[in-house]
């Protein structure tokens, strides 16, 4: 079987996630998308609230896990049995970090690939980081989350 980690904040997930996780999907047999759990940063949603959030958002896709962890994603994979990270493309200036990002991994552990995919041109904008800013000042982010993401928000008291 081959087991894929999706890996990342997801702070909070965007559709543009979620279309590279369908993607992901598509081509491996399990893909499990890991939330980063980091003790030393104070996230906008809480890691457990980001998983259930996620949960939510991909019920309908049965070979999908959603799961947390803390410390380097390569031990994680490693101990999922992964041989595959996913990372998503939105531009090319996303390339390079994820490249040195991926040159690293490969350096901790040669057998675990890091497969690039991109988004819809339609998300290439998205992300939690401008989906907090127009969240934050008022705006709508329907269109950018996926449903249990906004209504959550939306019921969300603005800090």
């Amino acid at each position: 079987m081959k087991i894929a980690i999706y890996p990342g904040s997801f702070d909070p997930i965007t559709k543009g996630h979620l279309d590279i996780l369908k993607t992901g999907a598509e081509i491996f047999d399990k893909v499990i998308i890991a939330v980063a759990r980091n003790s030393e940063k104070k996230g906008f949603l809480p890691v457990d609230e980001r998983v259930k959030l996620i949960k939510e958002s991909v019920k309908d896709l049965d070979n999908v896990e959603v799961d947390s962890f803390e410390g380097l994603t390569i031990e994680y994979a490693k101990k999922r049995e992964a041989k595959v990270l996913i990372r998503g493309l939105r531009a090319v200036s996303d390339f390079e970090y994820e490249l040195q990002l991926s040159q690293a991994n490969s350096s901790l552990s040669s057998e675990i690939k890091t497969v690039f995919l991109t988004t819809k041109p339609k998300y290439n904008f998205i992300s939690s980081s401008t989906i907090k800013e127009i969240y934050l000042n008022n705006g709508d982010i329907s269109k950018f989350v996926p449903e249990p993401v906004y209504e959550y928000l939306k019921n969300r008291n603005v800090s």
